[in-house]
């Protein structure tokens, strides 16, 4: 019988995240490390989470003895006014996506950050970035907007449909002191006229429940590469369109499956393989669609649709 004094519990946090890979993927990842590790989902759009509030969420799972939570849409700004301390890394993005509970505080962190960067500097890092569009001001956009500038990207153009949003992240990467040049942009279409060498989205658009492309699809050039953090579908709208006219191509796959070695590590102090995840991520995913990119090798010169070793 299991020890309880031993378990791991963690939890995700969210709104419509039914079909989140996340826990599998830990869970995988902990029964192979020999783990007592539970990963649970909390999602507000269930019945048995409909009544509950955030700051409720955090009260009983912290008292529960759980050992930190992921958050994700639409908490990741909400919950920082309900931590004690936060690392340097969120502070700066002012988004939380990972909680832990230690020593009775609630710390927060900023594992999107982390993944989307190394993701990116990995698949993407030697591609040419003097401009470069970034779909999205939220809270995954401030994360991805300062792994951007940080990972050599000249003028980072920065749309949100919420413009207060987009000036916001614009002032705050500015502030920090990012050598690339920061600018808030009314509409898509706009920056295609300053010779886009990338494009990442960091909007809903395109997910399972939101489909369509934040960037017109008739205004994309085989010479611009294009990144979506979006991983379900691991295709979206967006890619399939770059992917087709020969764009260098990076889903949100890159992304998810680092982020989650890093919570993995903050939640259980143990380092997380990243083929292995990987190849977990992968078995996840729809059994069609991977079928079908596995025929096809869904790794050619020209599209980069699955991080390599």
């Amino acid at each position: 019988m299991s020890d309880k004094t031993n378990m791991t519990r963690v939890a995700l946090v969210g709104r419509g995240i039914s079909q989140s890979l996340t826990p599998a993927m830990h869970e995988a990842e902990g029964r192979f490390l020999g783990l007592d590790y539970q990963y649970k989902l909390i999602d507000q759009e269930a019945p048995a989470f409909k009544s509950s509030s955030l700051p409720e969420i955090l009260t009983a799972t912290q008292s529960a003895g759980f050992a930190g939570l992921n958050i994700t849409h639409p908490f990741k700004v909400e919950v920082i006014q309900h931590l004690d301390c936060l690392s340097e890394v969120a502070n700066r993005l002012h988004a939380v996506n990972t909680v832990l509970f230690k020593a009775g505080k609630r710390v927060g962190y900023n594992t999107d950050y982390t993944g989307f960067k190394a993701s990116f500097q990995h698949s993407l890092g030697n591609s040419k970035k003097d401009c470069v569009l970034l779909l999205g001001a939220g809270g995954a956009g401030s994360a991805v907007a300062f792994a951007l500038a940080e990972s050599g990207v000249g003028q980072l153009l920065i749309h949100d449909t919420d413009k207060k949003r987009a000036k916001s992240l614009v002032e705050r990467v500015t502030a920090y002191g990012s050598s690339s040049g920061i600018l808030e942009i009314g509409c898509p279409d706009q920056a295609v006229d300053l010779g886009l060498d990338g494009i990442v989205n960091a909007t809903t658009a395109g997910m399972a429940g939101n489909p369509g492309s934040a960037f017109p699809l008739d205004l994309l050039n085989s010479e611009t590469w294009v990144a979506d953090i979006i991983y379900f579908p691991l295709e979206t709208a967006l890619l399939a369109k770059a992917r087709a006219i020969g764009c260098l191509t990076l889903p949100g796959s890159g992304m998810a499956v680092r982020q989650a070695m890093h919570a993995f590590e903050l939640f259980t102090g143990h380092a997380a393989d990243h083929s292995r995840m990987q190849k977990t991520f992968l078995e996840l995913v729809d059994p069609i669609q991977h079928a079908a990119r596995k025929r096809s090798r869904y790794r050619t010169n020209a599209n980069i649709l699955m991080e390599g070793p």
